[in-house]
């Protein structure tokens, strides 16, 4: 079993995952940002939609939006997330190297690094087809990561985070000379500890913007936050907008 496909790990590490400011941080993003502007109605697939961090405001702002992910636990999640704030949002239990509705979604969103878990480079190849077959012609996929550039100023120098009732301890380690890496992490609360780890290709944005061509996307852009500032030596996040050629066949 890879470890993205361990319950275990998402459950057990969600509060650092999936922080109360991480939802505050979407909310904020999806009403100002100028790369989340979307017509209401909008179709919009999330994909890694994890316990609905993004799906949810977005479909406050009145999108009509599709959740995937492999995680039944962030799937339930989601579905309490949603109900309770009273919006209907489509949860799909799928991996996304085989989900695909073609020519079906405005927006295809893929956030906080949820792209890169597969091992064998041509997997995570197969999610931006899978994307870009979903799109209607002319529509656009947004994708967040957590750049080669950027890692390389966090990585070397183990990290402890203050999280709710305890601490995270992380140790990164980079593997296959700059191709991929390898997150530990250890969670202590009380006198109780839970170890856990995470593996994933990091992309730098030549990289990303390559894999986007070779995929059949245009109009690539790269940005260093969902301001749409410039991603240069200052940029937190490599944010990537991508669009389906109008004379593209996605089915």
């Amino acid at each position: 079993m890879e470890w993205f496909e361990d319950d275990t790990f998402w459950v057990d590490f969600a509060g650092a995952l999936f922080a109360p400011t991480r939802r505050r941080e979407a909310a904020n993003w999806v009403a100002t940002s100028p790369l989340l502007d979307l017509p209401a109605g909008a179709e919009v697939l999330d994909l890694g939609c994890g316990p609905g961090t993004y799906a949810v405001p977005l479909a406050e702002r009145g999108a009509r939006v599709t959740g995937v992910d492999l995680s039944q636990a962030m799937l339930d999640r989601a579905r309490e997330e949603t109900e309770a704030a009273g919006l209907k949002v489509r949860l799909v239990r799928a991996d996304m190297r085989e989900f695909v509705e073609p020519d079906t979604y405005d927006v295809v969103i893929s956030m906080y690094t949820s792209f890169g878990y597969f091992p064998d480079p041509e997997q995570n190849q197969l999610v931006l087809r899978n994307a870009l077959r979903s799109l209607v012609p002319g529509g656009r996929l947004l994708l967040d990561l957590f750049s080669k550039e950027i890692f390389a100023r966090w990585a070397g120098v183990p990290k402890v985070v203050d999280v709710e009732g305890g601490s995270l301890f992380m140790r990164d380690t980079i593997l296959d000379d700059w191709t991929r890496f390898r997150s530990d992490w250890t969670l202590v609360r009380g006198d109780t500890a839970r170890h856990g780890f995470f593996e994933q290709f990091v992309y730098s944005a030549a990289e990303i913007r390559a894999m986007l061509t070779a995929a059949g996307f245009s109009g690539i852009r790269c940005f260093g936050g969902f301001a749409g500032e410039p991603y240069d030596n200052h940029a937190a996040r490599l944010v990537v907008q991508a669009t389906r050629p109008l004379d593209v066949e996605g089915s």
